[in-house]
C-alpha cells in the first residue's frame, strides 16, 4: 500500500496535534481517522484538499483542516493538496475559474489587466468577484469529485498490484 511512501513526506501526528495554531481544535484532533491512511480517508482527503485549493480566498489550509475534521479525512493530505494553488499556479487557475464562472453565469468577460496592487484589486475585484466565486466553486466541486474517484482507484490498483507481487514471491 502507498502508506509508507506517503507517510515519509507528511508531518507526523504529534507535531500537528501540538501545533500552536491548531490547539483550538482540542480533542477533535485525537480522532484516529484523521491520521490513519485508509482508502476512504485518502480519497476523502483528495476531495477536501482539491475543493479547498479552488477557493478564491485566503486561509484555504485552515478551511481544509476544518473540513477534514468534519469529513473525517486524512488531515495532512487534505492540507497538503491545498498547495495545488500556489503563487505560481494561482493566476492561471483563477483566470480559468473566472472564465468558467462567466460562462456559467452568461456574463461578459471583462478586460482586466493582471496586477496585484491594492488599487488594482480594489477596482477590479468587485467586477470579477461573482464569476470568480461561481467558477471556483463549480471547478472545485467537479475536480474534487474526480480527484476522489481517481485517488480511490489508484489505491485499489496499488493494493491489487502489491498483492499479486506478494503471490509471485511466495510461489518462487
Amino acid at each position: 500500500m502507498p502508506r509508507k511512501f506517503i507517510k515519509k513526506y507528511l508531518p507526523n501526528e504529534s507535531s500537528l496535534k501540538n501545533h500552536k495554531h491548531l490547539s483550538w481544535l482540542g480533542s477533535h484532533l485525537h480522532d484516529p481517522a484523521l491520521w490513519h491512511l485508509t482508502r476512504k480517508s485518502f480519497s476523502k482527503a483528495f476531495l477536501v484538499g482539491i475543493f479547498c485549493a479552488f477557493l478564491p480566498f485566503p486561509l484555504q489550509m485552515l478551511i481544509a483542516a476544518l473540513l477534514a475534521v468534519f469529513m473525517r479525512s486524512n488531515i495532512p493530505i487534505s492540507v497538503s493538496l491545498v498547495w495545488i494553488t500556489n503563487p505560481f499556479t494561482i493566476p492561471p487557475i483563477f483566470f480559468f475559474t473566472y472564465r468558467v464562472g462567466t460562462f456559467l453565469l452568461g456574463s461578459p468577460e471583462r478586460n482586466i489587466e493582471l496586477s496585484f496592487t491594492r488599487e488594482a484589486l480594489s477596482h477590479d475585484l468587485p467586477a470579477i468577484w461573482w464569476p470568480l466565486l461561481t467558477g471556483s466553486l463549480f471547478c472545485g466541486i467537479v475536480f474534487s469529485i474526480i480527484g476522489y474517484f481517481v485517488a480511490s482507484q489508484f489505491w485499489i490498483y496499488y493494493v491489487k498490484k502489491s498483492w499479486s507481487l506478494r503471490k509471485r514471491k511466495r510461489k518462487d
